[in-house]
């Protein structure tokens, strides 16, 4: 007589079965030991493409990259211990960026964990270091609860306001035959679609009644950039995006600003529509622009972005576009922001942009090569810092940063992934010759999967940024000098075509024809001592600055 157990999944089989089941077709992993029956399983299911970079950071970025893009969940697994760890820098960038990636972690043996054994990869209390980095998490100590686990995790993921949800599965679960027997939570209403139409009543009779209203959005307004901008031209308001908002609204509506041309807009301003963002300043524990010189009205998904110490004359908890939505509703139609006004503003800004010069250039030289729909990721470099206000935003979806984790390393590996996610759209990737150390090897990645990356290396030898920085505060330099490789016997070595530019107009000639490219290319392009991006950043400029006078930006 058979063995009815041995017709029932194993783990591994149910984990695959419950990903298919809940819209993933792409998983990004790295196998390992613990995650052998996972593993197995993957080979029989051609309805999941793998892709495997060479470190378990780049698993985490490049499920981010792909959720970034396509706005689905990206999906990564890891083995435990060191993987998981290795993976962290990805999962804090994922939940700082609100990217719904869910995260597969493999576990040591159920009955060990805890128990300080020295079982292979254990560390204490793996599950507190994953909930620290999610919206929600699952340790997973019975089989037939894989399948609820993962449903679960895809829920958590998307519903609401967006962040990793992870689930670890010891590899004992992944062996063991089990029917599921635990189901997913039941479907209950979406966060933010129950709107308390006092708070939208109050809010409309605010901003009607304010002088210069203007709204300002983040990161949770991706996907609501057509209500938003419905809401803007019935009241005739600017929308100021931060770095994270960038790309709901293209660049080119008349009423599109950046935080640089949203200075001498929020001088003007009495009235504050804030959606979709934390509006917090990213170097200290304070709001983006004074609290008590405004009124601020805060439209929010999650409410602990409302609180103290920003002060909300209306908090509105709701999802973007609906809150959007019912305020346009609401509000009377009129014009605050004439066009010649917002025209004015607009080139106040670009030329501060265009004095910088050679920065300027290399910033223009990526945006004239990228296609519209083409990719940008951004990273920490001089060039980079200034492209979060130079470099115009096309579509939704097409510029990606680390947000305020900031974290070094992270474009090449994120673009990988939003290659993956992009489906042949070219990415340009930036970086200097400090990050790319961090992850130089996933050139092997690029040139396994052939994809259409384009990385550009701005070399200057240093930790550029921290070589400035020091220079300007203390009038010296200390630990930043770089040795690098020959880039070009870099690619080579991987096969990858490869271009040194000197200047903008060759950087622009390389991009060009690297869009041509089927597959990966290297551009190195050498620099020296660039201008200052520092003056160009955040809404409030450093030390200060909101009490500048516009007053001839305005002028009739």
């Amino acid at each position: 007589m058979s063995d009815p157990k041995t017709k029932l999944p194993t783990g591994g089989e149910a984990l695959c079965t419950a990903l298919v089941e809940n819209g993933a077709d792409t998983l990004f992993a790295i196998p390992g030991i613990q995650l052998d029956w996972a593993v197995d399983a993957l080979s029989q299911r051609p309805d999941i493409s793998v892709f495997v970079p060479r470190h378990e950071q780049s698993v985490s970025y490049m499920a981010d990259g792909y959720a970034r893009v396509t706005g689905r969940p990206g999906v990564g697994m890891v083995v435990p211990g060191p993987g998981m760890l290795n993976a962290t820098a990805g999962l804090s960038t994922a939940y700082a960026c609100n990217s719904p990636v869910v995260f597969l972690v493999g576990q040591i043996h159920s009955q060990a964990i805890g128990k300080g054994y020295g079982n292979l990869h254990e560390i204490p209390d793996q599950s507190g270091v994953l909930r620290g980095l999610s919206k929600s998490h699952e340790l997973v100590m019975d089989a037939g609860r894989i399948p609820g686990a993962v449903s679960n995790a895809f829920n958590s993921a998307i519903k609401g306001r967006r962040r990793p949800a992870t689930v670890e599965v010891p590899f004992d679960m992944l062996m063991a035959r089990s029917a599921p027997n635990a189901p997913a939570a039941e479907a209950s209403d979406a966060p933010g679609t129950n709107i308390d139409p006092q708070a939208i009543e109050k809010a409309a009779k605010l901003l009607d009644g304010a002088e210069f209203p203007v709204i300002y959005i983040g990161g949770g307004a991706m996907d609501a950039g057509a209500d938003i901008l419905a809401l803007a031209e019935r009241m005739g308001a600017a929308v100021i995006a931060s770095d994270n908002g960038r790309g709901a609204i293209p660049d080119s509506a008349p009423l599109s600003f950046t935080s640089l041309a949203g200075r001498p807009l929020f001088s003007r301003a009495d009235v504050v529509l804030v959606i979709g963002s934390r509006f917090m300043d990213i170097m200290t524990p304070e709001p983006n622009w004074p609290q008590d010189s405004k009124t601020y009205i805060y439209l929010n998904i999650d409410p602990t972005d409302m609180t103290s110490p920003r002060k909300a004359a209306v908090e509105i908890e709701a999802d973007a576009a609906i809150g959007a939505r019912a305020l346009a509703e609401a509000v009377s139609p009129r014009t605050v922001l004439d066009a010649a006004t917002a025209t004015r503003i607009k080139r106040w800004a670009q030329d501060q942009i265009e004095a910088t010069g050679t920065l300027w250039h290399y910033v223009k030289a990526l945006r004239d090569a990228l296609p519209d729909d083409g990719i940008f990721v951004n990273e920490l470099t001089q060039v980079g810092y200034f492209a979060r206000i130079a470099f115009e935003c096309r579509q939704p979806r097409t510029i990606i940063g680390p947000g305020y984790q900031g974290t070094l390393g992270y474009s090449f590996p994120t673009a990988l992934g939003a290659a993956v996610g992009g489906a042949g759209r070219r990415v340009f990737s930036i970086t200097g010759d400090g990050g790319l150390g961090w992850s130089m090897q996933e050139l092997a990645t690029a040139r396994r999967y052939n994809l259409p990356v384009t990385l550009v290396v701005f070399n200057d030898g240093h930790y550029g940024n921290v070589r400035s920085i020091q220079s300007s505060t203390f009038g010296r330099n200390y630990i930043t000098e770089l040795s690098n490789p020959d880039f070009a016997q870099l690619a080579s070595a991987f096969g990858i075509d490869f271009t040194r530019a000197t200047s903008p107009a060759e950087l622009e000639t390389a991009l060009s024809q690297s869009v041509q490219t089927d597959g990966p290319v290297l551009v190195e392009v050498p620099v020296g001592k660039l201008a200052s991006p520092w003056p160009f950043l955040r809404l409030r400029p450093m030390g200060g600055g909101s009490d500048v006078n516009y007053d001839n930006l305005f002028a009739k």
